[in-house]
């Protein structure tokens, strides 16, 4: 019979590779010392006619030179968040020492997610079918105005032909990416999967959507001032951009090439909130059991937790609801376990979300230091510890990273020392 790759128990599932493109850095060592220095990365957005959009400022990418990462030909048929994810890849795969899928490319599979999509490039080529005709439109957009657009050329650039996914889970994207990649590992699908989310939605279209949808903050007077999670005078999220993207490896994997282990993936939990498309449960029900699902795929209780790096985006909603399901999930111990938001210093990237706040976790991991929440002067929940304005060292072995979604869509991932656990 022939061999199918697939193993008889779960493998364990470590993280040898991070790659970060963001308002705060292009690098993963840039990202996290800004993160760290509570760098502010939302300004007035530039290289774009915002004079009709209600809001006018953004956790943009600026000065990211495309053709540091790619050649030309590769650059020219890529939306800009598909550059952001190729080039994010590329550092992760570097971090691992992985030049490409190596001797049995069949077990190295990739899963990189997006919310929004290539929506500059189909927006510019609308315009363009619009005003000049077919013949002006980009003889590729028809790969690279694809969801899958990122995966797929993630996948060429280093010979990967394992399982390639797509998936779009809104501001979950990224942990839910790396969530199901886990999965793939432990029951046997790939050894190696290049994992993460990436998004470029500032644009006008997709930011006048979400303006007009009521989530976005307008406070286009200080935008240094606008990302504000946990804070009681938030009106809405900041649009952000970027990409985050880790290699994941099965245990015995990366033990037989003699890799650096970063940090265990140990725990992943998802589920749906049906309550409604844009309002979570009024009670944090779906949160709640995401979180606690991570726990338990983990084989931790809430008390191992050290840290929660929060979805935190900044809204009425889901500030208030996330700070009550972290007290049901961690019960008395709340209040004495840090919780930070990225999201004050970034922005919402929403694909790229999870991924790089999941990169912060492996960080916090790995150095002792807590990202602070910018802007959070008077909390929402004046007993829980945001971690407000300045970083903070802890000991901490265990991570939660949160991630919740417009559709329901609810995911966490939980990391833990290697040093620890190995």
């Amino acid at each position: 019979m022939a061999d199918t790759g697939r193993h008889p128990a779960p493998r364990r599932v470590v993280i040898t590779g991070t790659g970060v493109i963001s308002p705060i850095g292009h690098s993963v060592q840039e990202f996290w010392a800004a993160a760290t220095a509570g760098t502010n990365g939302v300004k007035a957005i530039t290289g774009l006619d915002t004079a009709l959009l209600p809001t006018r400022f953004a956790g943009q990418v600026t000065g990211f030179d495309p053709l540091a990462h790619m050649p030309n030909r590769v650059a020219r048929r890529l939306d800009s968040y598909a550059q952001f994810a190729l080039a994010a890849a590329q550092e992760a795969m570097a971090q691992a020492g992985l030049k490409d899928a190596g001797e049995r490319p069949e077990r190295t599979a990739v899963a990189m997610g997006t919310g929004y999509g290539p929506g500059r490039l189909m927006q510019s080529s609308i315009l363009a079918l619009h005003h000049k005709g077919r013949r002006r439109i980009n003889p590729y957009l028809a790969t690279g105005g694809s969801l899958d657009s990122a995966a797929g050329e993630i996948a060429v650039r280093f010979g990967a032909h394992g399982p390639s996914t797509t998936a779009v889970t809104a501001c979950a994207t990224g942990a839910t990416s790396v969530g199901e990649a886990m999965r793939m590992i432990r029951h046997g699908y790939a050894d190696v999967v290049i994992a993460g989310g990436a998004d470029d939605a500032i644009n006008p279209l997709d930011l006048a959507a979400a303006a007009n949808s009521g989530a976005l903050s307008r406070r286009d007077d200080s935008p240094e001032l606008a990302s504000r999670p946990f804070d009681r005078a938030r009106d809405g999220f900041v649009m952000g951009a970027g990409a985050g993207v880790v290699v994941l490896e099965a245990e015995e994997h990366a033990r037989l090439r003699g890799a650096a282990v970063l940090a265990e993936l140990a725990g992943y939990g998802a589920g749906t909130d049906t309550y409604h498309a844009t309002h979570p449960h009024p009670q944090g029900v779906s949160a709640t059991l995401a979180m606690t699902a991570a726990l338990a795929d983990a084989g931790l209780s809430p008390d191992a937790v050290d840290h929660i790096s929060a979805h935190g985006t900044g809204t009425e909603l889901n500030d208030r609801i996330e700070s009550a399901a972290i007290r049901t999930v961690l019960g008395e111990r709340a209040p004495r376990v840090p919780i930070s938001s990225l999201k004050s210093m970034t922005g919402h990237m929403i694909g790229a979300a999870g991924a790089a706040e999941l990169i912060a976790a492996v960080q916090t991991l790995r150095t002792g230091l807590v990202p602070p929440t910018l802007n959070c002067d008077d909390p929402e929940d004046g007993e829980l510890d945001y971690v407000p304005h300045r970083a903070r060292e802890i000991d901490a072995r265990v991570v939660m990273s949160n991630s919740f979604g417009f559709g329901g869509h609810n995911a966490v991932l939980v990391v833990r020392s290697w040093e620890d656990h190995a």
